[in-house]
This record gives structure tokens, C-alpha cells and sequence, in this order.
């Protein structure tokens, strides 16, 4: 370590005078310059090289379990702790979350109880849907991002974005679930107890498509907790620290986010460590 801290300061300070204050010989550090890297020292630097290509193409939101999946996709073979090395070598932290309070909706009236109860799995696709929306801050206004996820595979299977907070943008979210899954059968759907689902509009889709509904608690956000997670990673991995100019422009970043990278690409750790539609792939559902 010395030697290299020389090598990568001896255009700043003479050799002598870093060799003199780290307490090595100059014959040393030039014979340590003329040596050949060893084996591990080489593959340390191709592997490191790929560290760096997951961590960009997360575009910097992968930690060291994701890129270690990542690596390991490629078939090279090594250790998590390796991993985790080479990321601090390189400086390459990811983003860090922002822990939110809990927020009160105000809603006092159950519409539906909690069937699901924390239940943030199931056995196969269709069986549980969780859903919420929430907002994202453009120069024209608020954009109001609805979403729905089957728990099977943590996909987002419907999705909408309005510029008014209404039933129509839960509504439209479910809408295209169905559209793209088939008409279920057996089907949960579990939301909160905000007055867009609870609308009428709302409720009858959701009868006439046979799903039973399922409602948090009021004011327990952990009752939709896998919900929550989605929408903190979308603003921490996505959202944040951009200026949105226009609605437009944060809806295509928004889709871009879902499509490219959350369905496609993201690692989820509940399903070990595969995207969502690579998951589904290997069940042959997609």
C-alpha cells in the first residue's frame, strides 16, 4: 500500500522525500515499479472492471449483493466480500435511502378489511396485487404516478401517470393490470384506504372483474410496506435529485425507470436476486 500511494504521488512530491516519510528504501519502491502484477492483482482488475460496469448500468443504485449477482451472471467466480472490496477501491457507493414517516391519509372509515395482513408473498401470479400512487415534482405541477405489483413477482403489471390526483389514475393503474395479465380468478387486491379506491368507479371495476379487495389500516403504512419500498426505490434510484421541466418529461423518465429497469433488469432480493421478468421467465410465465 505505501508503494502504490508513492507511485500515485511521486508526480506531486520527489520519490526520496515519500520514500524517506513512509519508512521504505527508493531500491525497493523501484523494484516493486518493475515487478509484474500477480495473478490475483490481475484478476482483480478484470473483475473490477465489471464491478464498475453493473454499478453504472444501475445508474449508480446497486450495492454490493447486486453486483455481485451481476458478476456471478457472467460466470466469473468469486466472493461477496471481494465484491465489496473492489467497490470501496473504486469509490462506488450506492445511493443511500431515505427513511420517510409514516403519513395519515386522514381516512377514518374502513371500506375493506386487511386480508392480506402483511402477507407480501404468494404462490403463484394473479393471486395477490398490491397498489398506491404518489407524486413527483415537475416545473408545471405535481405528476401523480399510480402502480400495481404482483407480489409473485414483485412485477409492476399496470401503472399510470395523470396530472390530477382522481379515481381515473387508480382506475386506468388497474385497468391496464388486467389488460395485461387476463381477466384474474381468485384474484386479492390490496390497497389503502385512500378515497380514489375507495370510489365507486373503482370498487365496480373491481367487482366486475371478480377481485376482492383488501384495505390498510388507517394510518399504518406498514400494512402496504412492500408498496412503500417500490416507491422509495423509484425516488432514491430515479427521482431524486433531478429537475423535471415538464410533466412529460417525468413521465418518460418514470417509464423508462419501470420498463427498462425495474421489470427488466433491477435485481430483487425477495426473488433472489433476479429481475422480476427474468423471474417470471424461469416459472414460464412470460
Amino acid at each position: 500500500m505505501r508503494f502504490a500511494f508513492i507511485a500515485k504521488h511521486r508526480g506531486i512530491w520527489p520519490v526520496a522525500w515519500l520514500c524517506e516519510a513512509l519508512d521504505v528504501s527508493r531500491s525497493g519502491f523501484h523494484a516493486w515499479l518493475s515487478r509484474k502484477p500477480s495473478q490475483r492483482s490481475l484478476e482483480d482488475e478484470e473483475i473490477g472492471a465489471k464491478v464498475r460496469a453493473s454499478f453504472i448500468g444501475s445508474a449508480r443504485t446497486y450495492g454490493a449483493r447486486r453486483v455481485w449477482r451481476d458478476v456471478l451472471a457472467e460466470g466469473i467466480d468469486c466472493g461477496l466480500h471481494r465484491i465489496e472490496r473492489l467497490m470501496r477501491a473504486q469509490a462506488l457507493r450506492a445511493r443511500p435511502r431515505r427513511r420517510g414517516l409514516p403519513k395519515d391519509d386522514g381516512q377514518r372509515s374502513t371500506i375493506a378489511p386487511n386480508t392480506l395482513d402483511r402477507e407480501f408473498s404468494a404462490d403463484r401470479p394473479n393471486q395477490r396485487w398490491i397498489a398506491d400512487f404518489t407524486y413527483v415534482w415537475t416545473a408545471e405541477g405535481w405528476l401523480y404516478v399510480a402502480a400495481v405489483i404482483d407480489l409473485f413477482s414483485r412485477r409492476v403489471v399496470g401503472w399510470s401517470m395523470q396530472a390530477e390526483m382522481t379515481a381515473q389514475l387508480v382506475t386506468d393503474a388497474l385497468v391496464m393490470a388486467i389488460w395485461r395479465r387476463g381477466k384474474p380468478d381468485a384474484l386479492l387486491h390490496h390497497s389503502d384506504q385512500g378515497s380514489q379506491y375507495a370510489s365507486e368507479q373503482f370498487q365496480k371495476l373491481m367487482a366486475d372483474n371478480g377481485v376482492a379487495c383488501s384495505m390498510s389500516r388507517s394510518g399504518n403504512v406498514w400494512d402496504n410496506a412492500a408498496m412503500e419500498s417500490f416507491f422509495s426505490s423509484l425516488k432514491t434510484e430515479r427521482i431524486r435529485g433531478k429537475v423535471y421541466r415538464t410533466r412529460n418529461e417525468a413521465r418518460a423518465d418514470v417509464f423508462d425507470y419501470i420498463e427498462r429497469f425495474y421489470n427488466a433488469v433491477r435485481r430483487h432480493s425477495t426473488i433472489g436476486y433476479v429481475s422480476p421478468m427474468e423471474f417470471e421467465r424461469k416459472v414460464g410465465l412470460a
